[in-house]
């Protein structure tokens, strides 16, 4: 069999190392700007939103400069740095991969206890989701009440793992390449959608429709991925 071995590593670190050899190719960044995300989508055959974090890896190496609006530009003088590649240990776990488990699980979690709901944890998914308004109302990012939101949920449980399941995917957002993703494409007014999408699963959970629950429970984690991940696009 001539097959090869699949390549462990996480997908955006294999992209990001394809990016290494093309960037080291004369003609490839003229100027010093690389080719759009389409571009290298196309390039390379793979989803724009993981050459992004592709991208997001090489900034953190040093190697590339992300500049809102304008590009992604190859850095006059790299940041100094190891000769091997920051590793998924150092940078942390594709943002793809953290909403996608958090759609089966917390998905998962809210169907199952949407039949089940008592007036007193609803009465409290409800001050939490006042406090969201009140945040982006006011300018502010309400993590710490989103947070508490989804926590919340997992809680009507009981089960101290699927607890702690969900506090760790959500905390995985303090990892290097999420900030960093975080830090270029989410804002205050990214934020503007949210606690409409928390009173949509919170109404979903006071109807004790598991259906309705589970589907926008997930709808929300996966709009937060597109306005994070797909969002400022370079129309290039």
């Amino acid at each position: 069999m001539n097959d090869k071995p699949a390549d462990p590593r996480r997908l955006y670190l294999q992209i990001a190392e394809k990016l290494r050899d093309l960037i080291a190719q004369p003609d490839f960044a003229p100027n010093g700007r690389l080719p759009s995300e389409r571009t290298l989508a196309a390039t390379l055959a793979v989803s724009r939103p993981s050459v992004r974090e592709a991208l997001v890896a090489l900034e953190l190496e040093g190697l590339v400069e992300i500049r809102m609006g304008s590009g992604v530009y190859v850095c006059a003088t790299p940041q100094p740095r190891t000769e091997t590649p920051l590793s998924h240990a150092e940078l942390g776990d594709s943002l793809l991969d953290i909403v996608g488990a958090r759609c089966v699980i917390e998905g998962s979690i809210a169907a199952s206890v949407a039949p089940f709901c008592k007036a007193k944890d609803l009465k409290h998914l409800r001050e939490l989701y006042n406090e969201m308004q009140r945040e982006v109302k006011a300018g502010r990012i309400p993590v710490a009440a989103d947070r508490a939101f989804h926590l919340a949920i997992a809680q009507m449980t009981g089960n101290e793992v699927l607890v702690r399941t969900v506090s760790s995917l959500f905390d995985a957002r303090q990892s290097p390449l999420s900030e960093k993703l975080r830090g270029h494409f989410e804002n205050e007014t990214t934020w503007g959608a949210v606690p409409d999408e928390h009173r949509v699963i919170l109404e979903a959970l006071e109807a004790h429709d598991p259906i309705q629950a589970q589907a926008s429970m997930q709808r929300h984690l996966k709009m937060s991925l597109e306005r994070v991940i797909a969002g400022g696009r370079r129309s290039a």
